[in-house]
C-alpha cells in the first residue's frame, strides 16, 4: 500500500471516530459500550483488506474507507456478541475485560446491535457521497450476505453445533470459510466492486479472499494452542477445553500449519496479473499468515 500501515490505521480510526456518535450523547451507556469495543485496540485487518483491494483500481482511500469501517463495526459486533456467555464465554478481548464484563449482557447485545445496524448506515449515506446509486447497492448486498445466515451467522451456528463432536473436514471447512473467511471475502470483494473490477478480477480476488481467509483462521487455530493470553489479548487453549472443531485438533499442529503456506502461496498466485497495483494487498496477506513466525 502507498502509505504505510500505520498512517492508514490511523486514518481508519479517525474514520471511525468520525461516524460513531460521541460518548455523551443520549443515553450515553450505549455510546460508552459501542466505543469501548471499537477502539480496544484492534489491528484493523479487515478496513486494511478493503482499502489493499481498492488501491489495486486506484480508488481513492476516503472514497472507501465507509465501505471499509462499516465492514469494521460489523467484525466489532460478532467479537462482542462471541465473548457472550451463551457464545464462547470469554471473559478478555484483545487484552481487556470483554465488553459484557464491563457494561453487562444486556448492554453488550445492544452494543453489537447498534454497530451492526450502523454499518449499513454509514454505507447508504457516506459512501453514496462518491459512488452511483448501483455500487452503493452492490456494497450493501456484499456486506449483508457476508455478515448473514449465509456467511458469518451460519458458520457460528454450525462451530457452536459441531462442539464436543468429532472432526469432520466437510463440516470443519463449512464453519472456517463461513465464520471468518465470509468477512474476508466480503472486504475483498467490495474494495474490486468499488474500482469497477472486471467479471475476471472479481472472481480471482474473491478466490486470493478465500484462500487467505482460511489460512488466517488456521493460524488462529494453531495460535490458540502454541500461543498465550498475553500475546493475543484473550484466553488460550478455548478451543480445546469446549471441544471445537479446529485444524489442529483434526490433522495436527504440522500439517495444519503446512496447509497455511500452500493455501498463501495459491492466494499470491491469483494476484499476479494485477502486477505491482496488488503489491500492498500481497504484503498484507504475508503478514496476516506468517504472523508469530
Amino acid at each position: 500500500m502507498t502509505s504505510n500501515r500505520s498512517e492508514i490505521i490511523a486514518e481508519v480510526n479517525a474514520a471511525l471516530e468520525q461516524y460513531l456518535p460521541p460518548e455523551t450523547t443520549y443515553p450515553p451507556e450505549i455510546h460508552r459500550a459501542v466505543r469501548y469495543s471499537v477502539f480496544a485496540g484492534g489491528k484493523r485487518l479487515r478496513p486494511l483488506l478493503t482499502l489493499a483491494a481498492a488501491e489495486i483500481f486506484s480508488v481513492p482511500r476516503q472514497h472507501a474507507l465507509p465501505a471499509a469501517c462499516a465492514i469494521e463495526m460489523i467484525h466489532t459486533y460478532s467479537l462482542i456478541h462471541d465473548d457472550l456467555p451463551a457464545m464462547d464465554n470469554d471473559d478478555y478481548r484483545r487484552g481487556r475485560p470483554a465488553n459484557h464484563k464491563v457494561f453487562g449482557e444486556a448492554l453488550a447485545i445492544l452494543a453489537g446491535d447498534a454497530l451492526l445496524t450502523l454499518a449499513f448506515e454509514i454505507v447508504a449515506t457516506q459512501a453514496a457521497a462518491y459512488f452511483p446509486a448501483e455500487t452503493v447497492v452492490a456494497l450493501q448486498r456484499e456486506i449483508s450476505r457476508a455478515s448473514g445466515m449465509a456467511g458469518m451467522i451460519g458458520g457460528q451456528v454450525v462451530d457452536i453445533l459441531s462442539e464436543g463432536k468429532p472432526a469432520e473436514a466437510e463440516i470443519l471447512d463449512y464453519i472456517h470459510r463461513h465464520k471468518t473467511g465470509a468477512l474476508f471475502r466480503c472486504c475483498l470483494r467490495c474494495g474490486a466492486l468499488m474500482g469497477q473490477a472486471t467479471p475476471a478480477e472479481l472472481a480471482a480476488l474473491t478466490a486470493f479472499a478465500d484462500k487467505v481467509g482460511l489460512a488466517f483462521q488456521i493460524v488462529d487455530d494453531i495460535l490458540d494452542i502454541t500461543g498465550t493470553a498475553s500475546e493475543l489479548g484473550k484466553q488460550t487453549g478455548s478451543d480445546v477445553n469446549r471441544q471445537k472443531m479446529t485444524y489442529p485438533a483434526l490433522y495436527g499442529l504440522q500439517q495444519a500449519q503446512e496447509k497455511t503456506d500452500s493455501l498463501l502461496e495459491e492466494a499470491l498466485l491469483l494476484l499476479e496479473p494485477f502486477g505491482t497495483a496488488a503489491a500492498g494487498l500481497a504484503a498484507l496477506a504475508r503478514q496476516l499468515v506468517r504472523r508469530r513466525r
